[in-house]
């Protein structure tokens, strides 16, 4: 048996690790798209580095676009397996797939203007509405915490992995000649205090363990200064600047928490009385999605809903739901907050609020979250005075801020307490995926600390056997 990592290897987007059993099956663990990587995130979005038509079944961990974007490629060029996910994935997969495709529609209909004026031939995008369609029927949902047998040889359970709704690590214990190999994958590892969701599930002991390190360097602030933060940068744009404040934010995920932070200002009676615009069509789908899973919910945001019956809605707050309105925001000559997708700002409508309000010092643009440093939110918190969107060079004149403790990423105290039910001596191998290389080496240092010795830090398409 081995296994080949072909994305979030010593980065920390593209996931897909593929499981090659002796039996000539092939089982991939994601197929997530590269996001943030500049000039090349095209080319490694185009090339798997393996056959679609030959992978067996696929095991989705959760229903970001880093873990699940290019599932319609995978299908669109052979793959006709079933793809294994938690309920809450597949709804939540459904909008983000059919969203992705749509973004790169319009997106392409954009760019491809331009190439024509300059003779360039077009773009084509990687997948189209109709792919995502087709993608769906192989989805096929498994509840958490109880072991599912895919065929005779392979058994799966799904542990709650706290990240966001539905997400999910992956268990399987593979029998071949009567030996049996226990291997799991974290998927991305949530917060054990998460502002809204329960902490991740407590995993059985394996084998061989694939594990995420986004921030395996580093401790998160606490999340309760979120809301504070929030007063902060509204108050200083908004109020005493009279700016916009475009907050680029993933549909879904952060930007439940966000509104949740608003709410609780609101709730304090201190939520400054500016609109509020969340200019993605998605967000509302997944936000109301992300409220009918409310057993998923920690104590704290329970307790909150004893006396608030919505804790992502509050006053001023309006879902911008067309094109002509979106566009229409970018005319706005008031204080305002629009909070938009993508979270690294290199898709979607956010990336337009970007370029029509990124020339005036009175807005600023606050990144909430993670971005690659090749991404326009990475670039923009580099400090970059220039930047380049849609093919054209923009100065940087606005405000660029960030809030770090909005993670929905464990820090390296979580992923510790995470693996802690490992026994470090029967582990045979632990690869660290999911992260930038310079902090899976501290990370990995650091679990070397903690008893773990064998650990690989995989490059992209490095294969491993598993003994």
């Amino acid at each position: 048996m081995k296994i080949a990592f072909h994305g979030a290897a010593r980065t920390v987007t593209g996931s897909k690790h593929l499981i090659h059993l002796d039996n000539g099956k092939q089982v991939l663990l994601d197929c997530g798209m590269f996001q943030g990587m500049g000039k090349d995130t095209d080319a490694l979005n185009r090339d798997f580095g393996f056959e679609a038509a030959k992978i067996s079944y696929l095991i989705l961990s959760h229903a970001h676009i880093d873990h699940c974007g290019l599932i319609p490629k995978l299908v669109k060029e052979g793959f006709a397996g079933t793809i294994f996910c938690t309920p809450a994935t597949k709804e939540l997969a459904a909008i983000l797939l059919q969203d992705s495709a749509e973004i790169q529609r319009d997106d392409t209909k954009f760019i491809n203007k331009k190439r024509a004026k300059q003779g360039l031939t077009p773009y084509q995008p990687l997948y189209t509405p109709d792919d995502v369609a087709e993608t769906l029927s192989h989805f096929e949902s498994v509840a958490y915490d109880e072991w599912t047998k895919i065929d005779e040889e392979m058994e799966l359970m799904f542990a709650d992995a706290g990240h966001i709704i539905g997400s999910a690590s992956v268990h399987l214990k593979i029998t071949a000649k009567g030996h049996t190999t226990r291997v799991s994958f974290s998927g991305d590892v949530g917060r054990y205090n998460d502002a809204i969701l329960r902490k991740p599930t407590a995993i059985p002991r394996a084998d061989y363990l694939i594990l995420e390190s986004t921030y395996g360097n580093r401790l998160h602030e606490d999340v309760a200064d979120a809301t504070q933060l929030f007063y902060h940068w509204i108050h200083k744009t908004c109020i005493q600047k009279k700016g916009k404040l475009i907050i680029p934010a993933f549909s879904v995920g952060r930007t439940q928490e966000v509104l949740y932070s608003l709410n609780q200002l609101e709730l304090e009676k201190r939520l400054p009385p500016v609109p509020v615009y969340v200019d993605s069509p998605l967000s509302k789908e997944a936000t109301d999605l992300v409220k009918s899973y409310p057993q998923y919910f920690n104590d704290a945001i329970h307790k909150v809903m004893l006396t608030d019956s919505d804790p992502f809605d509050f006053r001023g707050l309006k879902f911008i739901q067309s094109v002509e309105e979106s566009k229409r925001l970018n005319d706005l000559d008031q204080p305002c907050v629009i909070i938009s997708a993508s979270g690294m700002a290199d898709a979607g409508r956010v990336k337009h609020h970007i370029r029509n309000n990124i020339g005036d010092e009175k807005n600023t643009v606050l990144m909430v979250g993670y971005c690659e440093p090749n991404s326009l939110g990475g670039k923009l918190l580099s400090g970059a005075k220039s930047v380049k969107i849609f093919g054209e060079m923009y100065k940087v004149v606005a405000e660029i801020g960030r809030i770090y403790t909005m993670s929905a990423h464990g820090d390296y105290d979580d992923l510790c307490l995470f693996i802690a039910g490992q026994e470090p001596s029967e582990l045979k191998n632990l690869f660290l995926v999911h992260g930038d290389y310079d902090v899976q080496e501290e990370f990995a240092s650091r679990l070397h600390g903690k008893g773990f010795k064998h650990i690989q830090i995989p490059e992209r398409h490095s294969e491993f056997t598993l003994q």
